[in-house]
Formats: structure tokens, C-alpha cells, sequence
């Protein structure tokens, strides 16, 4: 038995990696002979630094995920997010965009206009030349100028301009008009002064993806950028859009105009009214509400309605920036809810009933839509798909907690036909759960294996959001 033992550990020593002992002989000599080979073909020479805007356009991946069509869009995204800050921060009122047959998309608005005076740190380049060629550059990092901002959060208008064959900015400060151009990420020369310009100030942006990044092929789709560009205005009621698109781009493209202004004052639930002008309502009302200051820390906005005969959906926005993934704030919208729909069960003295309902089961059938501001946000991934900052759940949920009490409140006999639609839809699921649970069992299986299985109907589900499917969602 103990020789066994012995045989054992020494059979285990040999097959340790890390517990071999060192080679001997000629054979580490020759081990030895390929490891300064290999160490001769990785020098310094071999390291390489990327200045400027040159790792855009080496892994664009990295900055805007990916080069589809997604990808090219987002381009358009980070330029109008700028435009957004602007008109959030009360110094812009209206934004335009213009896609032209040569494929330039322009975004102009007026705003305070990009700063063209030198940079302190780079006192031979103009301010508007840093923040276009250099990565992580701009005035959002703090609060002082912006107290709540889209743009500038991994991306910015730098890896626009790194990945767009050509870019135009013009900018109208104290009167005096300003050109600079560049191409793929450079310059094409020095800061222009134009001279003197009345009626006029702000930023325009002008420019066209690189087809050498994107592909022969690619170009914008007038039906996206008219859906992006249409919803920053139902986020925001102190901005009108202004879109024009040239009408050969629009030949077999429906529901899109050469020319349309956008300035919607009710917000969200306008947006949402007009997303659902269709469909039958569980509850006739929709659920809205604000609060705080549009822009402002801590600001949030809704608009919800359950569709009786639709499949919902939940489209939500950080500083404007849409979050395609969630994130916190959805969390703290669907807390809240679960938590109103079960306190106003207790009220009625149907709690029982209501004790297995989850937030999924709340949000099956709902039309969502959410908004948050939140200083310096923290985002999922450079396109910032995801909200990940911890604060946004507790901001959103504390607005919405009591005014969804008051709201259910305020009209019991459509709040009581909520929850049993609400509960219809708990009972749904804990039927499939439980069925599929039992289709699991094999025929065969021993008696007392198949008694185990049955009491699962008494089951406790316990809810983990994170793991919850989520409603379909609406894209661009």
C-alpha cells in the first residue's frame, strides 16, 4: 500500500507542469538555443506608438464597434450629441441636419461655437484643431461648463473626424466666421478667418465617412438619421430640429420628408402617443411625469402605457444618448413599478394574489419610455449602449415611486384592470415555468424522482432582473 502511495506522488510530479524538475544536459542547452532565437525576433524595434488619431483608424472597432451600418451611424450620433449639450446648457435653439446627394451629412446649430482661440498647452494650435485631432480632448470632463453632457464619453467628434474621408467645421463666434478642414484626421492647412459675420453663431460640422473604414458601399440611410434626429427633439422640449434631406436620396423611402422641423413641448409622452396611436389600451391613460429641470443633475422623465393587443417595448436615454442595452436607470423604472403595483394590491387587499408578480410580469405589454440626466455618466462600452452608473437607479426610482402611487390612486377601477393584467401575466409564466420544468422529468424516471417533481408548482419564484428577458426594443 504504500509502495502504491509512492508510485502515485511520483506519477503526479511527472505530470505537474510547474512541479518538474529542470532539464539536464544537452536538452536545456538546445531550450535555451530556441528562447534567445525567439527573444532575437521581439525587439524594441518591433513596438510601435500610435500618435494622434492614427489607433482610430487602425481598430475602429475599439471607438464606435465595429464599421456596419451601425457603426456608421454612430458617427452621426457623436456630432449631434455636441449640437444637444449645447441646447440642453440654454445657449442653442435649434439644430440642423442636412444630408446632400455627395453623400456630406452637416449638423449646424446655434450655440456658444467651438472655442478658435489657442490652446494653453499647445499655444501654436487653435483650441477647435485640438479637439478635432486630438483623443480625449474637450470641456465635458468636468462640470463647470456643461453640468450634464452626451457627447465626449470614450468617443467624441475626434473619431469622427479620424474616420471621415473629409471634415468641414465652420464657426461663428463674436461675430467673426472661422474654416478649418481636414482629411482623415489631419489637417489640410491652418485655421481660416473669413471675417465678419452678422446674424449668425455656433457650429457647423460638414463631413463623409471614409469608404476606405466603411466600405465602397456604405452611405447614411435617410430613414435612421430622420428617426435619431426627431427623437433628441422628444427629449428635449427646448430644441427644434430642422431636417432636410435631398430628394433623390429618398426615391423608394417612405415616411420620410425632403424637409421637416420637429419642436415637440410635451415630450415623451408625445413621443409615446404618437408610438402607439394604434393600439388598445389596458389602461387609457398614459402614465407621465417629470422631474427637475430638463438637463440638470438628477433630472428624469417618462412616459408608459400597457398595450392590451402589442408587444411592448422600452426605449431609454442617457443625457439624451440612447442606451439600446439598459442599464441602472431601467433598473430603478422597473423597482419602483413592481413596488407600486403590489403596494396598491395591499390596499385593495389582493397582495396574495400579487405575490408572485415581477417586474418582467410588469413589463410585458408595456410601451416605455425613459429619460435621465446624470452628471458625469458612466458607460458600457464606447457607444455607450449601456448606463452603468450606480446613482441613475436610485434617481429614477425615487421619481417615479410616489407619482405612480398617486396615479393608481387616482382612478382604482383602471388600476384594478392593470393588475389583473398584470397578474394574468404572472400566472402565464409560472404555467410554463412549471410545464416545461415537468417535461425536464423523463418518462422512465423512478417513482420517487417523479413525486419531487410535482410540488414544483408551489415553487417560490424569486425574481433576478438581471437575468430577465427584456421587452423588445425599438432601433433606429
Amino acid at each position: 500500500m504504500a509502495k502504491s502511495l509512492k508510485a502515485l506522488a511520483k506519477n503526479k510530479a511527472t505530470n505537474d507542469l510547474f512541479g518538474a524538475g529542470e532539464p539536464k544536459g544537452r536538452a536545456g542547452l538546445k531550450v535555451a538555443s530556441r528562447a534567445s532565437s525567439a527573444e532575437a525576433g521581439y525587439t524594441a524595434r518591433d513596438i510601435e506608438v500610435l500618435e494622434g488619431l492614427e489607433p482610430v483608424r487602425r481598430r475602429p472597432g475599439m471607438y464606435i464597434g465595429g464599421t456596419d451600418e451601425k457603426a456608421l451611424h454612430h458617427l452621426f450620433a457623436e456630432v449631434i450629441d455636441n449640437s444637444m449639450d449645447e441646447a440642453l446648457a440654454g445657449h442653442a435653439t435649434f439644430i440642423e441636419v442636412e444630408l446632400t446627394a455627395d453623400g456630406f451629412l452637416t449638423v449646424t446649430d446655434n450655440g456658444r461655437g467651438i472655442p478658435i482661440d489657442p490652446h494653453p498647452k499647445f499655444p501654436k494650435k487653435s483650441a477647435l484643431e485640438v479637439i478635432m485631432c486630438t483623443l480625449h480632448s474637450g470641456g465635458k470632463f468636468d462640470s463647470k461648463v456643461y453640468e450634464t453632457s452626451g457627447g465626449l464619453h470614450g468617443v467624441g467628434v475626434s473619431v469622427v473626424n479620424a474616420l471621415s474621408s473629409r471634415l468641414e467645421v465652420e464657426v461663428a463666434r463674436s461675430q467673426q466666421l472661422y474654416r478649418m478642414t481636414f482629411e482623415r484626421g489631419h489637417p489640410k492647412g491652418k485655421l481660416e478667418d473669413l471675417g465678419k459675420i452678422n446674424n449668425r453663431r455656433g457650429t457647423r460640422i460638414r463631413f463623409k465617412p471614409d469608404t476606405d473604414i466603411f466600405g465602397a458601399k456604405a452611405t447614411f440611410k435617410p430613414q435612421r438619421l430622420f428617426k435619431m434626429a426627431r427623437s433628441k427633439a422628444y427629449l428635449f422640449g427646448g430644441v427644434e430640429i430642422r431636417w432636410r434631406c435631398a430628394p433623390e436620396l429618398l426615391k423608394g423611402v417612405e415616411d420620410v420628408p425632403a424637409e421637416d422641423s420637429f419642436h415637440f413641448p410635451g415630450g415623451l409622452k408625445d413621443f409615446l402617443g404618437a408610438a402607439i396611436h394604434n393600439d388598445t389600451l389596458v389602461h387609457p391613460d398614459i402614465f407621465s411625469g417629470k422631474s427637475g429641470r430638463v438637463g440638470a443633475h438628477g433630472a428624469c422623465e417618462w412616459a408608459v402605457a400597457w398595450t392590451a393587443d402589442a408587444d411592448g417595448f422600452l426605449s431609454s436615454y442617457c443625457n439624451t444618448v440612447p442606451t439600446q442595452d439598459g442599464g441602472t436607470h431601467e433598473s430603478g423604472m422597473r423597482s419602483a413599478m413592481l413596488r407600486g403595483l403590489k403596494d396598491h394590491a395591499e390596499r385593495i387587499g389582493q397582495s396574495k394574489r400579487a405575490a408572485a408578480v415581477t417586474s418582467e410580469d410588469v413589463m410585458v405589454g408595456a410601451a416605455v419610455m425613459l429619460s435621465v440626466f446624470v452628471r458625469e455618466p458612466e458607460f458600457q462600452g464606447q457607444t455607450k449602449d449601456r448606463l452603468a452608473t450606480a446613482e441613475a437607479q436610485r434617481i429614477v426610482e425615487q421619481a417615479i415611486k410616489d407619482p405612480f402611487d398617486h396615479w393608481l390612486s387616482g382612478n382604482p377601477v383602471q388600476a384594478n384592470r392593470l393588475l389583473d393584467f398584470v397578474v394574468e401575466r404572472a400566472e402565464e409564466r409560472l404555467r410554463r415555468q412549471n410545464s416545461s420544468s415537468s417535461r425536464a422529468i423523463p418518462p422512465a424516471a423512478p417513482p420517487r424522482l417523479r413525486a419531487t417533481a410535482r410540488p414544483r408548482r408551489s415553487f417560490r419564484f424569486v425574481e433576478k432582473s438581471s437575468m430577465s428577458p427584456r421587452p423588445a426594443r425599438t432601433s433606429w
